[in-house]
């Protein structure tokens, strides 16, 4: 049977100025954060930005230069054992034995986590339509994804921690997948979600930090970052129009004119927008959501925080 542990009081992951060196390259920089327990927090960066180097860490399987990776209320790598068996964890680079089936690498994860009963694996199996019979050489890359989703989830950890786990999955799989992270939060466990798809992480996040160039730039509820970021606007008039005009306006930025049209980027109040609209006698207007995509590029691409409204 499986067997869990109370959840540990406070956060599940505190990261107290994390530093990560490698000579005089400083993959992670003073990086202080906390994931509170019971839910899910995407953790984004665009490649190399140390994403993978601070998982190892909370992982214990790296030793900080200086600062603490505390989870579920142990430091890391003072009991990298005893933190790894409360873990269910899915490494970007999934390697696994290339000669096995799926199912003789989960009966040996499963030997070593004391894990007896395999109801849950054949029920993950079945929902992601997983093949265990064949040896994992033989598979695609989605379907060897499937084997380390099953491997992390099985035991009921804890805490998640996954990084680009929907790598290779389906459409109809990353759904699949998006309902099991749902249900793993309903039941008090966390996870925390690594990925460079802002779309992914903005799906099913509750809270959202960024970290590039080893140095975090932004953390923050995902309801706040909708607030500021930017919303796509397109006004079509009967003539064509002073786009400056337009682009004078506060929170508004103008992206793109033809002829009458014009695209719009809008951030906090609309009452300028739509007064300098009737103004001009708009004939026809079109709003889609706040489109945290553009917000998120911008951390990704600029030194300093870049503002979404002027």
């Amino acid at each position: 049977m499986v067997i869990t542990q109370p959840a540990a009081p406070g956060p599940a992951i505190r990261l107290d100025d994390l530093t990560k060196t490698f000579g005089p390259l400083h993959a992670v920089s003073g990086l202080t954060l906390e994931v509170a327990a019971g839910q899910v927090f995407g953790f984004l960066g665009p490649n190399g930005a140390g994403k993978s180097t601070t998982i190892r860490m909370i992982m214990g399987l790296s030793a900080p230069s200086s600062g603490t990776a505390t989870v579920l209320g142990t430091d890391a790598w003072d009991d990298g054992p005893g933190v790894r068996a409360r873990i269910g964890y899915l490494a970007g680079e999934l390697a696994l034995p290339p000669r096995l089936t799926g199912d003789a690498i989960l009966g040996w994860t499963a030997r070593a986590r004391n894990v007896e009963n395999r109801s849950r694996r054949h029920e993950l199996a079945e929902r992601f339509q997983a093949d265990l019979r064949r040896p994992v050489g033989t598979l695609s890359k989605g379907n060897r994804q499937k084997i380390g989703i099953i491997r992390a989830f099985e035991h009921d950890p804890e805490l998640l921690v996954l990084d680009e786990p929907t790598s290779g999955l389906d459409p109809l799989l990353q759904k699949q997948f998006d309902d099991l992270l749902a249900e793993t939060v309903q039941r008090g466990r966390t996870v925390f979600l690594s990925s460079h798809e802002l779309d992914e992480v903005q799906r099913v996040a509750h809270n959202i930090a960024i970290i590039r160039g080893g140095e975090l730039v932004l953390a923050d509820t995902v309801s706040a970052l909708r607030a500021r970021a930017p919303r796509s606007v397109e006004l079509t008039f009967s003539a064509p129009v002073d786009k400056a005009e337009f682009d004078a306006l506060p929170g508004v930025q103008v992206l793109g004119q033809q002829n009458g049209r014009l695209v719009l980027a809008v951030s906090g109040e609309v009452g300028p927008l739509l007064e300098a609209a009737a103004s001009h006698h708009a004939i026809d207007i079109l709003a889609r959501p706040a489109d945290l995509d553009v917000l998120f590029r911008s951390f990704y691409r600029a030194p300093q925080e870049v503002p979404v409204a002027r």
